[in-house]
């Protein structure tokens, strides 16, 4: 009973969907949900689109029902837009594929039948493929793997664009943009265009790599690059897309005054040439997916045969105006190589024209690869290729030699022999290699006939013996070569290893980085202002990162100098102020921790500042003071400040300076504390009270009572003028100066005994200095 009570309530909830399904069918008017009547013109309904869609999107409209709406909106304009369509909705309500309402009726009746099995509504409602093996059998041929994307549509996209569908099960929206989608992938496919679907239920792997998080999603990938579709879901809007991959340089637009100069390139540039005129005033998709793919080959240029500046071409190559025509030129600007004229040109047609006439007649070997195509390597008896090499110098203008080259190009019917030349300037090794050691050749063109063996550069070769005038016995011994080689391959006796070619035509780094710089500029602009924020997450949170490290240490920096730094003007290079104990520097010195100030603060030691600068001095501070006497004040204080200017950064270090006529006791107490340094002095020195300290300097630690000590070297000049006294006493230690004051030195030597205090005041920071401890520390008289 249970059983037959659930069987009629699926049947009922069955119907009552159809039911809705129906309704909302024919509730749906497309001229109703556009606002417009149903004589509207196509001008008027596009208008009338484009209001709505800005309105309705759902990236600027955040009401709940603005999806459905652009939805509507979406699919009215897809069936007016198109004029089969909106003929099926005038004449039978529904604008489907299938036209006439006895298809539309067999195809519910199916789809009710079949309903039991795979649970399927009609597609503007919803489909639950509950079984996952029946897939749209059109979706299923372009089904993508993460291999075959990474070995196959990656290296195919440098020759013909990608366009990619993300989709995935219980994906409403993918339902909608479905009959869109068929529709052009049938036009783009037979266009050239690469077509393939991912489904992120399955293929979680490639739907990450390509940045898709959401379903449906519809991107392109040219030339390994990905971008991503974001515009309705119409079949304009999707070929404009498509068109908007392509590079924007790929056809020139060629008229009457511009066509000498384009089908001149081909010097320059080493390709064949391609013209197209039709009446078109835009260039086809077609053409310019073709100009793509064969981008490494030729040059491709169109000609709007309507346009006035184009009578000239079309008369000069006698063009027929009411059907497209292709022209390709070599050599010769005068008269195409190869013409065809079709009203429905297809790109299996144009495919074969152009892969017929890819190379030049005497095509310029500009690159190692383009060797390999011109000259393939021998596979077997049967597939012997020869080429015929004319070694030549790098003219402005066509020489003689290779005019008469190019002729006998031409009139050649064998397809085993390929004719080539080669710029001896600028492939030197190449041509060496194939030239004989003689100086007949000297600035003279060569004709070499070869046949690779292996891609190592193994060839045979044999050079005809006389250079090469373009005379008419030329042509004829030459020709008499090739038929010879026909009969006996054994004419090739020389063998060499021929040197890799350099690429003429690559641009220089230069401009590789140009390149490669805008194109991440392009990537990371288009990422930014279209989304895909989960990709850009780490590159912004790096952005952010460093720029709050770099303020914020600048804030932190600002705060910690506010009370240090003060306004000053810049020290005089040899003026020192005495006023306030305060000595400038002339100038600054590399260092580790770089000055704060722009003069060197120097107090004299005396009993009012004794305690708070030595006996009471906080824990790793040191105070380095200079022992000086009234007369060498000035002169030792402006050494004394230049020498220890680039250590003021550091905040531990003090400098005061202490005066040898006030307090000579109080030095001499400290002083017998360094044995090894000084002396004791004693009574019976007859030079106690003359012994000369100045310019010490003792570096003091209160708070652990201990000094290091610096004595001053002896200059030049003092030594010259310690010989002229003579009452010295010869047993005082090395560097200690004693002499009367008639025996005074010069401001100059009292300088120089400071000349070394920068290196002592670096070993006193990195703490290798000695250090000579005392008990306490002497009242200061």
């Amino acid at each position: 009973m249970e059983v037959r009570k659930l069987s009629i309530s699926w049947q009922f909830l069955i119907v009552l969907v159809l039911i809705l399904q129906i309704l909302s069918a024919l509730d749906f008017d497309p001229y109703r949900v556009l606002g417009v009547s149903r004589t509207a013109s196509q001008a008027d309904i596009k208008k009338a689109y484009k209001k709505l869609a800005r309105e309705w999107h759902p990236d600027k409209n955040k009401d709940p029902g603005a999806e459905d709406k652009f939805i509507q909106i979406s699919k009215a304009y897809e069936i007016l837009s198109n004029e089969e369509k909106r003929s099926n909705y005038d004449q039978y309500g529904d604008a489907g594929e299938n036209q006439g309402y006895q298809k539309q009726q067999q195809q519910r009746e199916y789809r009710f039948r079949h309903f039991h099995e795979n649970f399927y509504f009609d597609e503007s409602f919803f489909h639950f493929p509950f079984n996952s093996e029946r897939r749209d059998s059109i979706d299923e041929k372009y089904l993508l793997h993460f291999s075959h994307y990474v070995n196959e549509v990656v290296p195919d996209s440098f020759k013909k664009p990608y366009l990619i569908k993300i989709t995935s099960d219980w994906c409403f929206s993918c339902i909608h943009i479905e009959p869109v989608w068929k529709e052009v992938v049938q036009e783009l496919e037979e266009l050239g265009v690469g077509i393939g679907v991912v489904h992120a239920g399955y293929e979680r792997r490639l739907a990450h790599h390509l940045g898709a998080h959401s379903t449906p999603s519809i991107l392109g990938i040219i030339n390994g690059k990905i971008s991503f579709f974001h515009n309705a879901v119409v079949r304009e809007n999707l070929r404009q897309f498509v068109e908007s991959l392509l590079p924007g340089n790929l056809v020139e637009k060629v008229t009457n005054k511009n066509y000498v100069r384009f089908l001149s390139g081909w010097q320059q540039e080493n390709k064949p040439h391609v013209l197209l005129f039709d009446q078109m005033p835009v260039v086809p998709l077609l053409y310019k997916l073709t100009a793509f793919a064969y981008k490494d080959y030729l040059s491709f240029g169109y000609v709007h045969v309507g346009f006035r500046g184009t009578e000239e071409m079309t008369r000069q190559y006698n063009i027929n105006v009411y059907a497209p025509t292709l022209l390709i030129f070599k050599e010769h600007i005068n008269k195409p190589a190869d013409v065809i004229q079709a009203r429905g040109m297809k790109k299996q047609i144009i495919d074969d024209f152009i892969a017929q006439n890819k190379y030049l007649l005497a095509a310029r070997l500009t690159s190692q690869k383009l060797f390999h195509e011109l000259c393939p390597v021998k596979r077997s008896h049967r597939q012997r290729k020869y080429c015929v090499v004319l070694l030549t110098a790098e003219t402005t203008k066509l020489s003689i030699p290779f005019e008469a080259f190019l002729s006998f190009a031409l009139a050649n019917t064998q397809d085993t022999v390929r004719f080539v030349h080669v710029y001896s300037n600028r492939q030197q090794e190449f041509a060496n290699t194939l030239l004989p050691d003689s100086e007949v050749f000297q600035g003279k063109s060569a004709v070499s006939i070869l046949e690779r063996r292996n891609t190592a550069g193994r060839v045979v070769y044999k050079t005809l013996e006389d250079p090469w005038t373009g005379s008419e016995s030329d042509k004829f011994i030459l020709l008499g070569y090739l038929d010879q080689l026909r009969k006996d391959p054994a004419l090739l006796s020389s063998e060499a290893v021929l040197p890799d070619l350099t690429d003429e035509l690559a641009p220089v780094f230069f401009l590789r980085w140009l390149y490669s710089a805008s194109d991440y500029i392009s990537d990371c602009w288009d990422s930014i202002v279209h989304n895909n924020w989960r990709e850009m997450m780490p590159l912004l949170s790096l952005i952010f990162s460093a720029l709050f490290i770099l303020f914020g240490t600048v804030i932190v920096q600002a705060f910690s100098d506010s009370n240090d730094e003060r306004e000053s003007s810049p020290p005089d290079k040899e003026e020192a102020q005495e006023k306030t104990g305060k000595t400038e520097p002339s100038f600054t010195k590399e260092n580790s921790k770089v000055p704060k100030k722009g003069f060197v603060e120097v107090t004299e030691l005396t009993d009012v500042t004794y305690t708070s600068n030595l006996v009471r001095l906080r824990p790793g501070h040191m105070n380095v003071v200079l022992i000086l006497s009234n007369s060498t004040k000035t002169s030792l204080l402006q050494k004394f400040a230049l020498e220890v200017y680039t250590f003021t950064g550091s905040s531990c270090l003090h400098f005061s300076f202490l005066s040898l006529d006030k307090h000579r006791e109080w030095l001499e107490y400290l002083l017998e504390f360094a044995q090894d340094a000084a002396p004791i002095p004693n009574q019976y020195d007859k030079h106690f009270m003359e012994r000369d300290y100045t310019g010490y300097v003792l570096a003091l630690n209160g708070h652990k009572k201990y000094f290091c000590l610096f004595k001053p070297q002896k200059t030049v000049e003092e030594e010259e003028a310690m010989g002229s006294c003579s009452d010295l006493d010869s047993s005082l230690h090395l560097g200690e100066s004693r002499g009367k004051p008639a025996c005074g030195l010069g401001s100059r030597p009292i300088k120089g005994k400071l000349s070394k205090l920068s290196l002592w005041m670096e070993r006193l920071l990195e703490g290798s200095l000695q250090r000579f401890y005392i008990p306490s520390w002497p009242e200061l008289d």
